[in-house]
């Protein structure tokens, strides 16, 4: 498994304490550190059947530098979203978490992590 995470982020600690507590094995990638690329993004946002404005979070204070709230959210602007993303990977929701399988969740939730160590249970990994 994949975990984009945030030191800084509670969500992205309590993640990683479920994830150990239930013995998966994962790579971390800080993403702050090593910011995805729009083709990375793509494939994420793919996997999570999501489109970008919907995995932005508005109220960082890149999203009102970026002006992304006057950003129409439609096909057109679709790019301007990713590129925004890419410029200020803060923006970006965590954590993001993806099983052998490419199953993906941003694993805010006990559910949502409960979805993705399925799949990397049913992957046999």
């Amino acid at each position: 498994m994949e975990l984009w995470i945030n030191p800084a982020c509670s969500k992205c600690r309590a993640a990683m304490a479920a994830l150990d507590v239930s013995g998966a094995a994962y790579v971390v990638r800080r993403y702050l550190e090593s910011p995805p690329t729009a083709a990375e993004l793509e494939a994420v946002l793919g996997r999570l059947e999501l489109e970008p404005w919907e995995l932005v979070r508005m109220g960082e204070a890149a999203a009102t530098e970026a002006t992304l709230e006057m950003l129409p959210r439609d096909a057109t602007h679709r790019a301007d979203w990713i590129a925004a993303m890419v410029q200020h990977p803060e923006l970006i929701q965590r954590p993001i978490v993806t099983a052998s399988d490419g199953t993906t969740v941003v694993g805010r939730s006990p559910e949502a992590l409960e979805r993705v160590l399925a799949a990397e249970r049913g992957s046999g990994t």
